[in-house]
């Protein structure tokens, strides 16, 4: 199978997930994500007529997992949360900042 995946597009999501590759990781990552797509054609090219859709998709054996059922319950108090927390106003949390663009 031909290559999908080119440096410039390993190069391009490096950088709006905020990465900085080295040569050396970006031919890797061009390589594995190649690898990867391969495996995925491979595995498109199987005939799965006749295979029951699963919701779980190992061996559960006779074991049946029933969905938990959601209950209303009361949250945390703040003060035992914001306790917990590295850095707080009280109020919230504070988190260093993320987003920067240059």
């Amino acid at each position: 199978m031909t290559a999908k995946v080119t440096v410039e597009d390993v190069e391009r999501v490096a950088e709006l997930a905020h990465l900085e590759l080295k040569p050396d990781e970006t031919t890797r990552m061009l390589t594995d994500l190649n690898a990867i797509l391969d495996y995925v054609a491979e595995l498109n090219e199987l005939s799965t007529a006749g295979v029951e859709p699963l919701a779980q998709v190992s061996e559960l054996g006779d074991f049946v997992c029933e969905p938990r059922l959601d209950a209303l319950e009361p949250s945390l108090p703040r003060a035992v949360v914001m306790a917990e927390a590295p850095e707080t106003d009280g109020v919230f949390f504070k988190v260093p900042k993320v987003i920067e663009r240059q």
